[in-house]
């Protein structure tokens, strides 16, 4: 038997559900990338799944080889519309930005692949601001020594450092602080393409939750917290959203 019916009533149920909603906030992680061409992470075949079987990681796309797709473009909307009040993504990959995406309505909780930013006063550029060379000065991780010959912060003359939180830095206070803030504000999260497993970021939609917000969630692999969605949708992300962001423009 079709599922197509119960796809549609389901879609129909968020459509209602955003339309009724005065806070939505999203949430993204690797999975809405993976039709782009990148690998995940923490998916049936993700590269740290595989790892921990001991297998060879399947390799995607590198970032400077995509492009954003259906589902990034179909959030862009939803803000374009006034719909989506914030973003919250665990991805360095710059595809929601390059989509379309407003830099002050999102918080890329792990950095951006594109951007470095001053260890003293924030302030981001890109590599090419600041005359940059990944061969000359290196990839610029906190974790990494200082060399004398890097490029200082155009705004403070502070150290720069890049944007991706690799393993054992800590979370960026900034994107954490306001990430909680609209976690709590919210009164529906739809996550997208997450699994939910990596923390601290995925305890903003259980925080969400607890404050009162309703859960959607949309991923192909299960999550730590399905138990916890109003809704839970296993489609391609590409699919779907499309399909929400045309009815949303037919009943507003």
């Amino acid at each position: 038997m079709s599922d197509i019916p119960q796809i549609e009533r389901e879609v129909d149920k968020i459509v209602e559900m955003i339309k009724d909603s005065t806070y939505l906030v999203v949430f993204t992680g690797a999975g809405i990338s993976t039709e782009s061409g990148l690998s995940d992470f923490r998916g049936k075949d993700g590269i740290w799944t595989r790892k921990e079987k001991g297998l060879p990681p399947k390799h995607g796309k590198h970032f400077d080889e995509v492009k954003p797709n259906k589902a990034h473009y179909a959030i862009k909307e939803l803000q374009d519309m006034g719909l989506m009040k914030y973003l919250i993504s665990q991805n360095v990959d710059n595809l929601h930005l390059e989509s379309g995406i407003d830099s002050s309505l999102v918080a890329e909780l792990h950095g951006n692949y594109k951007l470095m930013k001053c260890f003293e006063c924030d302030e981001r550029f890109t590599s090419v601001e600041l005359k940059w060379d990944r061969e000359i000065h290196g990839r610029g991780f906190r974790t990494e020594p200082q060399q004398a010959n890097q490029p200082v912060c155009l705004e403070c003359g502070g150290r720069i450092i890049s944007s991706v939180v690799n393993f054992n830095d800590p979370m960026p206070e900034k994107e954490m602080k306001i990430s909680k803030d609209h976690a709590a504000k919210c009164d529906l999260m739809l996550v997208i393409g997450s699994s939910l497993s990596v923390q601290p970021a995925s305890n903003f939609p259980r925080k969400a939750k607890k404050n009162g917000a309703k859960l959607i969630i949309i991923n192909i692999d299960p999550t730590t917290q399905d138990d916890l969605a109003s809704i839970r949708i296993t489609n391609k992300a590409g699919d779907i959203l499309p399909q929400i962001v045309e009815k949303l423009k037919k009943v507003l």
